[in-house]
């Protein structure tokens, strides 16, 4: 079948089930459950009010049971199973084996680099975007430029900054843009910058603050806008700096939404595979909990550490998703 003819029936059939639903339970509960008539009308007709929150509620819940909560309970269970063998129960023997490894602890050590670098430099350039752009006349311009990598899947910045890192040997012409430079500035060979130790994980992360620094500076520069026009007048008419309006009355005023862009970030950086995968696919010591989860699910066949792995990520991201959720239930009040 033509995937477009296909898209169309997925879609009549989820939305016209979505209605069927309401409209069958809606119906079971007036007529069936508490019909609205009778000597106990009122009462039924309060009942049923009180249960159909839940009946509305409760394909979402399901949705959310089925693709989420079932996924990190069975994660869970084949990360306590030897996978490898006969499913046998060896408790947290695959933990014990993947903490003995070297290759998960350079996986932890490049996660914490990431998680230092990125979110602080991604926040960092976003907030001086959305400063810089909403003081000139063609901002509008530029921030549909900065904001454009985010509408490039991950993979697909990973191929356009391999090319810019791609090397070629001298006597050919560089189409690696790092490479021209670097020949251009009196280098003596180009280089071959995803192989070299420490340093390439940080062209890595290049990538991933190219794209997020455009996340950043939109919600930033909403929270800058947001601002009372008051205050910063306020600041002027005491003689306050450039900067010092700036880091002493608009950044303290949007603090609780930069925390939130950091926290973001941070989520996606413990979560980040797809840049790794495709430029050095966890080789010359880029290898980073995602990457490694993939080559113990897919390569080594062992679901047993595959799933280990998972949880790891799991238990890293969770604090920071609870700290986002009551700071936005804060921020609500």
């Amino acid at each position: 079948m033509h995937p477009a003819i296909l898209g169309i029936i997925t879609i009549a059939v989820g939305v016209g089930g979505c209605v069927g639903y309401f409209y069958a339970s809606n119906l079971f509960l007036d007529k069936v459950l508490y019909p609205a008539s009778g000597p106990n009308a009122g009462r039924n007709i309060n009942r049923a009010n009180q249960i159909r929150p839940w009946l509305f509620l409760f394909p979402a819940f399901f949705a959310l049971s089925l693709y989420l909560a079932y996924p990190v309970f069975e994660t869970l269970r084949l990360s306590l199973l030897d996978t490898r063998s006969n499913n046998e129960f060896i408790g947290l023997g695959n933990y014990t084996q993947m903490f003995g490894e070297p290759k998960f602890w350079e996986s932890m050590r490049n996660n914490a680099l990431w998680l230092l670098v990125v979110p602080a430099a991604s926040t960092g350039f976003g907030l001086l975007a959305a400063q810089l752009t909403d003081r000139i006349g063609w901002g509008g311009v530029a921030k549909s430029l900065i904001f454009m990598p985010m509408a490039i899947s991950l993979v697909g910045a990973s191929v356009i900054w391999k090319l810019v890192y791609d090397a070629r040997p001298i006597e050919q012409e560089q189409i690696g843009v790092l490479n021209a430079l670097y020949i251009w500035f009196g280098g003596t060979e180009p280089q071959t910058w995803l192989t070299i130790p420490f340093w390439n994980s940080f062209f890595l992360m290049i990538v991933l603050i190219w794209i997020q620094t455009g996340f950043a500076m939109v919600i930033l520069s909403a929270a800058l806008r947001g601002i009372p026009e008051e205050t910063i007048e306020a600041a002027i008419v005491d003689g306050a700096g450039p900067f010092q309006i700036f880091f002493k009355i608009k950044v303290p005023q949007i603090k609780t939404t930069i925390l939130v862009v950091w926290t973001t970030i941070t989520i996606a950086v413990l979560k980040v595979f797809d840049i790794v995968f495709a430029m050095t696919n966890g080789q010359w010591e880029t290898q980073v909990l995602a990457n490694y989860m993939f080559d113990k699910l897919f390569r080594a066949n062992d679901w047993g550490m595959g799933s280990a792995s998972a949880m790891i990520i799991m238990l890293l991201v969770t604090p920071i998703l609870v700290w986002n959720v009551r700071n936005a239930r804060n921020e609500m009040k």
